[in-house]
């Protein structure tokens, strides 16, 4: 700890240095150049996603509505994550001032905190379209459909801004290196020096309102989904049931599924970060794959983008 002129007091550190990937330091262009070539294809295929979305009146349905959120928030997501990390792998800057490491760790948990939530209101809606057939129309009307996607993204940003507010009266007097690629809750936690007993509590309870239990209702609409599926006596008919959430079910197992591993793997001997590996893979990795797994898998979105290519081409030639 550095000590001030005036006896015994703490001084307060101003920046952090993001270590990020510093251990592989003759990889840091191949790096740079990999992560920027991900960052660019994500905001091209989310906006792509959008675009279609907004442009074809097949995809004006709950379902799409949902995707459309999920798509912006993919776009914001990235750029609160990526640039940064991006700028320090080609000029070797790791330094980030306090104010912007808390600015980067309330987007990241708001943003996050609002895709579990998303994820959760589209699992309810493939449970209506596939358990509750009948009802479905009037059950999922565009009023419904506001007030979920609303939700998700108030609730998210009121309670993540409580965390914040709390994170704030943490103090940090040194060390002020945190071992990953952007400001993560917990390495910061680790570096403060006073009594994080608070944060760590409010961690917990916002961990659990926020995403554990948007994932239980999740699990539950699948099981549903499932178990209703399964009951289908055709195999044509039971193909067709899962095809219209299976592109919903591989995102949702490709968010949860790294988030998991990534706070629940215990610590490795032979790797010396996984965690670090891990978050790579549900920051970087979903927003990257999310549209490229509805536009492959869904037949909608494919014919969509057929007529606007074909629009396009016809426009040029």
């Amino acid at each position: 700890m550095r000590k001030t002129a005036q006896g015994n007091r703490t001084a307060p550190i101003a920046d952090f240095l993001l270590l990020g990937f510093g251990e592989l330091h003759g990889l840091q262009i191949i790096l740079f150049l990999v992560f920027l070539v991900v960052y660019i294809l994500t905001i091209m295929a989310n906006f792509l996603t959008i675009l279609l979305i907004l442009t074809d009146l097949h995809l004006h349905t709950p379902m799409y509505f949902f995707l459309g959120n999920l798509s912006c928030l993919e776009i914001i997501y990235s750029s609160t994550i990526l640039p940064k990390m991006l700028a320090s792998l080609l000029t070797g800057d790791k330094s980030i001032s306090l104010q912007g490491c808390m600015t980067q760790l309330y987007f990241f948990g708001f943003l996050a905190s609002t895709e579990c939530c998303l994820l959760s209101v589209m699992s309810y809606d493939r449970f209506l379209a596939i358990c509750r057939p009948l009802h479905y129309a009037t059950s999922m009307k565009s009023r419904l459909c506001i007030q979920l996607a609303a939700g998700s993204w108030i609730s998210s940003m009121a309670l993540t801004s409580i965390y914040s507010v709390v994170m704030s009266t943490l103090w940090f007097c040194g060390p002020n290196e945190i071992d990953h690629f952007f400001c993560e809750s917990l390495p910061l936690i680790g570096l403060s020096c006073s009594d994080a007993t608070l944060v760590k509590y409010v961690s917990v309870f916002m961990a659990f309102i926020l995403t554990f239990l948007p994932f239980i209702l999740t699990v539950i609409s699948y099981a549903c989904i499932i178990n209703t599926i399964s009951r289908i006596p055709s195999s044509t008919g039971r193909q067709k049931a899962f095809s219209t959430c299976s592109s919903h079910l591989i995102v949702v197992s490709l968010f949860y599924g790294t988030l998991i591993i990534t706070y629940l793997m215990p610590e490795s001997k032979g790797m010396k970060n996984p965690s670090k590996i891990f978050s790579v893979l549900y920051t970087v990795l979903p927003p990257f794959c999310n549209p490229l797994i509805y536009s492959l898998r869904n037949r909608d979105v494919k014919e969509a983008l057929n007529k606007l290519l074909h629009r396009f081409w016809k426009d040029i030639c």
